[in-house]
């Protein structure tokens, strides 16, 4: 079984994807999986191929990774930083 994180007994979502959240990273609860994603874009200054969809992709846990520009846009939209660690 995975880690969550948990809040008054409550599961709390990833607010990337929705995914169950591991703990609060980077200034969100997070999953693993955004976690690792958001740490590599940052760490590597990785410039993502440009979204064919007008930069409008829908972020859930099931398709997080088909389009990492959209992903790493909702991660700077839901609060995650640098210095949010």
């Amino acid at each position: 079984p995975r880690a969550s994180a948990e809040l008054n007994g409550m599961v709390l979502l990833c607010k990337v994807c929705g995914d169950v959240a591991s703990g609060f990273h980077y200034g969100v609860h997070g999953c693993e999986g955004c976690k690792g994603f958001f740490r590599r874009s940052i760490q590597q200054n990785i410039q993502y191929k440009k979204c064919l969809k007008n930069e409008n992709c829908s972020i859930v846990r099931i398709n997080r990774n088909r389009c990492q520009q959209c992903r790493f846009k909702k991660c700077l939209l839901v609060g995650m930083s640098r210095d949010g660690e």
